[in-house]
């Protein structure tokens, strides 16, 4: 951490921030210039508190020069990580497409999605059971039942399947049910006692992006998880809110380059959710892999037009396969396969 000295700061204030300074542990170094005094704090400057060296009488201002985030970090682990869900790498040189239908809706549903997905080329399945939804009167999902119901299907085509937990209190239930990756939304990336709880557990982890979340938070939530002593986490981008109402939300690619540089943790892409319309999806899909993302989280339902939630953004079946073969190509020429 450099602690700057306003012009004028007094001795007696240098000496009040190098002695808060040592009690976290740190040592102080002192550069004293023409106008300003500069104390660069060495030590694990993750325990200081920036906010109370700040109200410190004689403090500019402070800043971190390590990050806040560790366990995450590209810094302390250089090489990538590669996460297993169900037997099936994440991070690797394979690009992995999670495919299937917004929500769980009945058994003939998710067992057409299944072999839909299957027949594909994908490796993993998506579906919710429970859906946090904007209205409380829109479909909620199918809860447990969904839970039996997408297990029976995916387990029938051999696919490990990713769902979202909403709630801490239905972790056991998704441990019962044997959920190969828990998925954390949106809207409950930031939900810091859910996320405390998913670290306590062996089960990979897909990280949504908040709507308007920065890259530092978003990282700082996946240190919950990690700090809990769980590392299997994969980061997702879903698109941010800004101003612009011709999509539903804009797919941040500059986020997967910036996540590449800063964690060693796997970057999936979910293209449906940013376009919010099944015609934006291969677009966003081809620009995801070719900016080195390491998947795609992609909707796609039997038969769209009946889809109970999302319909708009679903891929058909054959509109999967082909999005399948254009993405090999993709991930050819940057040296990776689908």
């Amino acid at each position: 951490m450099i602690i700057v000295m306003s012009p004028g700061a007094t001795e007696q204030q240098i000496e009040a921030v190098v002695k808060k300074i040592k009690e976290y542990g740190c040592e102080a170094n002192i550069s004293r210039g023409v106008e300003r005094t500069l104390i660069g704090a060495i030590g694990d400057e993750r325990q200081i508190n920036q906010e109370l060296i700040d109200s410190l009488s004689g403090v500019e201002q402070s800043m971190h020069i390590v990050k806040p985030y560790k366990i995450v970090t590209r810094e302390w682990h250089k090489e990538n990580t590669v996460v297993d869900i169900g037997g099936v790498p994440v991070g690797g040189k394979t690009v992995q497409v999670i495919a299937g239908p917004c929500s769980v809706e009945t058994q003939p549903q998710m067992d057409a999605a299944a072999r839909a997905v299957k027949v594909a080329g994908c490796r993993l399945m998506r579906g919710g059971a429970f859906k946090p939804r904007s209205s409380p009167y829109a479909f909620q999902g199918t809860g447990i039942e969904g839970l039996e119901m997408f297990r029976r299907a995916a387990d029938e085509q051999g696919l490990p399947i990713v769902t979202e937990l909403m709630d801490v209190r239905m972790l056991d239930t998704f441990l019962e049910w044997n959920v190969d990756a828990i998925q954390i939304g949106t809207r409950n990336m930031q939900n810091f006692d859910l996320l405390k709880e998913v670290g306590r557990v062996n089960k990979p982890v897909i990280l949504k992006r908040g709507m308007s979340a920065t890259i530092s938070e978003w990282l700082m939530a996946a240190e919950y998880i990690a700090a809990g002593g769980n590392h299997n986490i994969i980061f997702c981008e879903r698109g941010i809110r800004t101003f612009e109402t011709a999509y539903r939300n804009v797919l941040d690619v500059t986020a997967i380059a910036v996540l590449k540089k800063e964690t060693h943790l796997p970057v999936i892409v979910d293209p449906s959710h940013a376009g919010g319309k099944a015609w934006m999806v291969p677009a966003l899909s081809r620009a995801a892999i070719a900016a080195g993302a390491d998947g795609l989280l992609v909707e796609m339902h039997p038969t769209p037009c009946e889809a109970w939630c999302d319909a708009d953004q679903a891929l058909t079946p054959e509109e999967l396969i082909d999005l399948m073969g254009e993405l090999g190509g993709i991930a050819k020429v940057i040296g990776r396969d689908i």
